[in-house]
């Protein structure tokens, strides 16, 4: 992420210092601007691959492993519209272990039933008749008529989904996420660069790399 922040363009704002004049600039990253995929590349699924994050791999491990870059970390995070890499990121084993017990109290509780949730049932022509990951009372039942078992029939296509289960599955679900092919990558820097670049005719222009805000001290 380091070499990302160095493309990051500066702006020059008027110094809130206790000691500063009240023409004096600080310079400062412009954090407004912020690298990411073209929608067309973004909702295009042709360009990505999928990819499963190992163990207690960050960002910055895995762009090493793809791309042989860990700088390139905050694009594995834009492929999969990451803002908050503490909550939208698989979490570390020794963060998940403290995270359960903090929520749950106990390591009984994270045992205890989350909810319940449908089974796939399908009648005897192979049709799926109750698909799977409803949310359902415990006793739910399903009645309804099979030629192949001679008239009517009820199941009750039930499981029942602990408090572990269901955070393993937010687990599960953050560490399926969506890779840049690597061929792509050159078309994704050189849009970076033009993102990052200051272009002429703006009255705070300085350099493409240096804007000057408006000295709001002046009308204060």
């Amino acid at each position: 992420m380091s070499n990302y922040f160095k493309k990051v363009p500066n702006f020059e704002y008027v110094s809130r210092l206790p000691d500063a004049n009240i023409s004096d600039y600080i310079p400062v990253k412009n954090l407004f601007k912020k690298g990411a995929l073209r929608e067309d590349i973004f909702q295009d699924l042709a360009f990505f691959t999928k990819y499963q994050v190992q163990g207690d791999d960050r960002p910055d491990n895995v762009a090493f492993k793809v791309y042989n870059d860990s700088s390139l970390d905050w694009l594995v995070l834009a492929a999969n519209n990451v803002v908050n890499v503490k909550t939208e990121w698989p979490m570390t084993q020794l963060e998940y272990d403290q995270y359960l017990l903090d929520k749950y109290g106990s390591y009984e509780k994270v045992n205890e039933v989350h909810h319940y949730e449908t089974t796939e049932q399908r009648n005897g022509r192979n049709v799926i008749v109750v698909p799977k990951g409803l949310r359902v009372a415990s006793d739910y039942s399903i009645t309804y008529y099979d030629s192949s078992d001679g008239g009517m029939v009820t199941k009750y296509p039930v499981k029942t989904v602990t408090n572990y289960d269901y955070e393993e599955q937010l687990q599960t679900d953050r560490r399926n996420i969506f890779i840049l092919k690597a061929r792509y990558l050159p078309i994704v820097l050189d849009d970076l660069e033009d993102i990052m670049t200051y272009k002429k005719g703006s009255s705070q222009y300085k350099t493409e790399s240096m804007k000057t805000a408006d000295n709001i001290r002046l009308f204060e």
